[in-house]
């Protein structure tokens, strides 16, 4: 059965989850965007194996630690899609830009697409793309546990910014009400900022989607 923690971490509180197997205890790090010394210690309490670090897009508050987190655990660095490669070339500046410590530009173990599976423990999370916010973002779903990592995508009461580079509202929109809503509202779904929420909520409470 799939168990998560989330640690906000960086000024934007970001929700970095870890997620594992507890039959197993196999985990993975979900968009760990800065204080890898706050995630390892969070690691080490839960007693958790990290296998690997999933991304859900390339904006610098959801990869700032990747890197340092995957040379510590010698482990992969899974996703996004591709087209957020000018993203995590373009880490230094976006630094700059929102006043973070530097992070070197680094590019991702493997890309992901839609239709991908990825395998944790027992656990299995379908892959789903979600342009919008930006162009290669990505979404994990356990349709087993019924429990979605959707980065920001959505939120509860709002949705994803599209005022990025290469945002796009029409895309957001689609990968919303085509690719989210549709997989049911039990599904509980854990946003890359703020708090749960589930898709049924969302779709009849959140003035964006009414």
């Amino acid at each position: 059965m799939l168990q998560f923690k989330i640690i906000p971490v960086t000024p934007f509180e970001e929700n970095c989850t870890v997620v594992w197997c507890d039959e197993t205890g196999d985990a993975a790090i979900i968009d760990p965007g800065g204080e890898a010394e706050v995630i390892q210690k969070t690691v080490a309490d839960l007693g958790v194996n990290v296998k690997k670090i999933l991304i859900t897009h390339g904006h610098l508050d959801h990869v700032g630690a990747a890197q340092q987190l995957a040379d510590h655990y010698k482990v992969d660095i899974i996703g996004s899609d591709i087209n957020d490669q000018f993203l995590f070339e373009s880490l230094p500046e976006q630094c700059m830009q929102f006043g973070f410590p530097y992070v070197k530009p680094f590019l991702p173990t493997k890309w992901l697409n839609e239709g991908d599976k990825i395998e944790l423990g027992h656990l299995t999370f379908d892959v789903l793309h979600c342009p919008g916010h930006t162009p290669g973002h990505i979404v994990f779903i356990s349709s087993a546990d019924k429990t979605a990592f959707v980065g920001d995508v959505l939120f509860k009461n709002s949705i994803g910014r599209t005022d990025f580079p290469r945002g796009n509202y029409q895309d957001l929109m689609h990968s919303i009400k085509q690719k989210l809503l549709p997989l049911g509202d039990d599904i509980t779904f854990i946003p890359g900022h703020g708090p749960m929420s589930t898709f049924g909520d969302e779709r009849k409470n959140n003035p964006y989607l009414v």
